[in-house]
């Protein structure tokens, strides 16, 4: 038993990417400036959000939450992953791993509920737009965004105790660029067969819960845009929604890939990078860039302090 014990790993080698110095600086070089521009995108979104009283509408409460849970992302993931790429150990401890898990959970579940959120706002204010100040009032909106985080702070934190009782001895080398649940249970010693259950117990009625949303939401849009006598009034509408649902697609696109029976596959890191790296980079651009309020907000911003003219 002494031995066992001593063998149980208490940190762990994250295997990465590539070996090769050369890919790994020009790796290096590329998440680095995608964490930049993810950071800055985001993070400027949230603070146009909060500076323009324009803004402080339902769509761009949910929009500037989705950022801060995206900024929360990168911020999770991308710094240990460009560290290690220098790194000679590659090392994370158990509970830096978990912390990383937690927060990358947190950003992930919050996503899902927070883009059911926008889908049924513009259900409202395109299907029943004479009562959307009645119905998606800031008092709702506030308590749908509270109870995003707090069902995903306890959908983490479930999973991250299931995580915590689970002992690993067969090796403590991660095949992955960072912590990521299903690596995790491939290396554990204890059967993850719980952990596995609750996966389907929590984490999956979330998943049909939103995705059902949004699709009911997007089907009565549609029906709606049709019934429209004028095409002006559908292009203002189609526009109104397009970029909600480019998001919304990318995002669910890469979660039921990532979704899929406990094996080793080797999608896991392709998917990864893409649902934890390029969405949220995406995010804020296909947001901004096909919003002319936001785009007139920020060149307002920008004239004030006299960067654009």
């Amino acid at each position: 038993m002494d031995k066992e014990n001593q063998s149980l790993a208490t940190e762990f080698i994250l295997i990465g990417f590539t070996d090769c110095p050369v890919l790994k600086s020009l790796l290096f070089s590329v998440f680095f400036a995608i964490y930049l521009v993810t950071m800055v995108g985001n993070l400027g979104l949230v603070a146009l959000i909060l500076m323009e009283r324009r803004l402080h509408t339902p769509m761009y409460i949910f929009l500037g939450n989705l950022a801060l849970m995206d900024s929360c992302c990168a911020c999770a993931i991308t710094p240990k992953m460009l560290e290690n790429f220098f790194s000679k150990d590659r090392m994370i401890s158990l509970y830096e791993c978990m912390a990383q898990f937690y927060f990358l959970c947190l950003a992930e579940t919050a996503d899902c509920f927070l883009l059911a959120a926008m889908a049924y706002d513009r259900y409202v204010a395109i299907c029943s737009p004479l009562q959307y100040h009645t119905v998606m009032s800031k008092k709702l909106c506030l308590q749908m965004t509270a109870g995003a985080f707090i069902a995903s702070n306890l959908h983490s934190m479930i999973h991250v105790g299931l995580l915590l009782r689970l002992t690993f001895c067969r090796s403590n080398q991660i095949d992955h660029f960072f912590c990521d649940i299903l690596p995790l249970y491939r290396l554990s010693c204890t059967d993850p067969s719980i952990n596995e259950l609750m996966i389907y117990i929590f984490s999956m009625p979330i998943q049909i819960f939103t995705i059902a949303i949004v699709l009911f939401s997007y089907l009565c849009i549609l029906f709606t845009i049709f019934k429209m006598k004028s095409k002006e009034g559908r292009g203002k509408a189609f526009s109104t929604c397009a970029s909600h649902f480019l998001s919304v697609s990318i995002f669910y696109i890469c979660l039921l890939m990532y979704i899929r029976p406990f094996e080793e596959g080797d999608k896991d890191i392709p998917v990864a990078v893409f649902y934890t790296i390029v969405v949220p980079l995406l995010n804020p651009f296909i947001y901004s860039l096909r919003n002319k309020e936001v785009i007139n907000v920020l060149k307002r911003c920008l004239k004030n302090y006299n960067i654009f003219k």
